[in-house]
């Protein structure tokens, strides 16, 4: 068997398979022609794309791109008028608490279930889309400080839950984006959020 034999297999050229065999391991695949070949540990290069640019681009955080900060009157009506939904269905469950035969008592409970769904609701919609009806109505947005994305359900809620926080210290947390850089409240602070205006 000589170097010129086609069954030869060391007769081939450098960097290709023997002949009848599929590249495979041990054998570095070709890349199409004019598309620079990539070691390993690299992200794989598409034609026509810039070199390097697989890579997934970050997004613009606090200061960069961020919309312009609600002032606390925006804030302080959005608030109110989330209020006043939540109030109906309250009212009802008070008006049933106060009758004290069977009808109040169902409305009673019919209110106060309808009073949590309402809370439960207006919390999804600010996780999710950063907006509740109040907050919609007076044209703010919640978003994370961190990207500018909605705060997701879980943290919406967390958010909620810390707004004790706010109203512990004489509700003095509730008035500190009057004077805050970046008009946070405490629970924002907590939660790395901020109320911007929704453009």
């Amino acid at each position: 068997m000589s170097f010129g034999d086609p069954n030869n297999p060391y007769g081939q050229q450098p960097g290709q398979p023997p002949q009848g065999q599929q590249p495979g391991y041990g054998y570095p695949q070709q890349a199409p022609q004019g598309v620079p070949q990539q070691g390993y540990g690299y992200p794989q290069q598409q034609p026509g794309q810039p070199y390097g640019g697989g890579y997934p681009q970050q997004q613009p955080g606090y200061g960069s791109g961020m919309p312009e900060l609600a002032h606390w009157g925006l804030r302080l009506g959005g608030f109110i008028i989330d209020g006043l939904i939540l109030m109906v269905p309250y009212m009802v469950a008070i008006i049933g608490g106060g009758v004290g035969d069977i009808v109040g008592v169902v409305l009673a409970v019919i209110g106060f279930v309808a009073m949590i769904a309402v809370a439960l609701w207006q919390c999804y919609q600010e996780g999710t889309t950063g907006q509740t009806v109040g907050k919609k109505a007076v044209g703010i947005r919640l978003l994370r400080e961190a990207d500018g994305r909605p705060l997701g359900f879980g943290m919406a809620f967390g958010r909620r839950l810390a707004h004790f926080l706010d109203s512990v210290a004489c509700y003095i947390g509730w008035l500190w984006p009057l004077w805050d850089s970046k008009k946070q409240t405490f629970a924002d602070k907590v939660c790395s959020s901020v109320v911007v205006k929704a453009g």
